[in-house]
């Protein structure tokens, strides 16, 4: 049976959504609040432009020359790096965060869920299998990874961008655990070998964004290469003990698109939740950040 639901992470002492709209958002992580672009904070913010500006210790302008590049505006104090934890539900992380030139900080917090889900699904798969397999592609700074190596699975982190893979070590050092396995790859490359392998997984999860590079310069668009991907996870995937997750970020892409993918890839699996992943603000208006289908045996 499957369950539609929204997903918005528990409070979180080091993270919170203070306000959205007029296009961006104001969050603040740990001590320090940012003021960023969000294209579907379409309504009108809660408080005031100079309220913003006020609390903001940085500031994203984007580049007129380029829709993704920009610029960061900070206040003195304003520490670049920082770092932030996340203690919840038996996972104590440390994340650290950068103010990089694509607006990103190196931390989704929607994604809390799921790394609550990840770490809970390994906990109970490990009363039958002791060492969960777990892969992790278009892995990106690793919270995913960091919550399934901290629940006792061996891990494979897959990205093609090397300085994220680095940024992801540390995150990995920062919350004291150890022996990630990393890989610097094409996913789409790395899923085709490891099924020639006859490898299997009993977890898989997935970020795919929806346009990318490889580090061979393969190109990643979501609408094309989506379908076979998939398909090729379905073969990795262990077919007694597993969980699976996928997450897209790109518009357009709706959680019954996901849906009818699941279903015609992987049959009628068992306990399968899809729907949107969403944090609320202080006025309790609901950004929502992503569409997600996930299941487990």
């Amino acid at each position: 049976m499957v369950s539609i639901q929204l997903i918005t992470p528990a409070p979180w002492d080091e993270y919170e959504l203070i306000d959205s709209g007029d296009f961006q958002k104001l969050e603040r992580f740990g001590d320090f609040i940012l003021s960023r672009p969000e294209p579907q904070a379409i309504w009108n913010k809660s408080l005031s432009d100079n309220d913003w500006e006020r609390r903001a210790h940085a500031i994203f302008r984007r580049d007129r020359q380029s829709p993704e590049r920009g610029d960061w505006q900070t206040t003195p104090d304003m520490r670049d790096p920082w770092y932030v934890r996340f203690r919840q539900g038996g996972l104590n992380l440390k994340f650290k965060l950068a103010l990089t030139t694509f607006k990103h900080v190196g931390l989704f917090p929607e994604q809390a869920d799921n790394w609550l889900y990840i770490h809970d699904k390994i906990k109970a798969l490990s009363v039958d299998v002791p060492r969960p397999k777990v892969l992790n592609l278009f892995a990106y700074t690793g919270g995913a990874s960091l919550a399934a190596r901290q629940a006792g699975a061996d891990v494979t982190h897959v990205d093609a961008v090397k300085p994220v893979i680095s940024w992801a070590r540390e995150n990995m050092d920062h919350s004291e655990l150890d022996n990630i396995r990393w890989v610097v790859e094409d996913a789409v490359k790395f899923v085709r070998r490891e099924v020639r392998r006859g490898n299997r997984y009993n977890g898989i999860i997935l970020d795919p964004p929806a346009y990318g590079r490889g580090p061979d310069g393969e190109k990643w668009v979501l609408e094309e290469h989506l379908n076979d991907l998939l398909k090729s996870c379905a073969d990795l995937l262990d077919r007694s003990d597993f969980f699976f997750i996928i997450n897209l970020y790109s518009l357009g892409f709706s959680s019954l698109i996901l849906d009818n993918l699941i279903q015609q890839i992987f049959g009628n699996v068992p306990n399968s939740e899809w729907g949107e992943l969403a944090v609320t603000d202080q006025a309790q208006k609901k950004l929502p950040l992503g569409v997600f289908y996930r299941f487990s045996s």
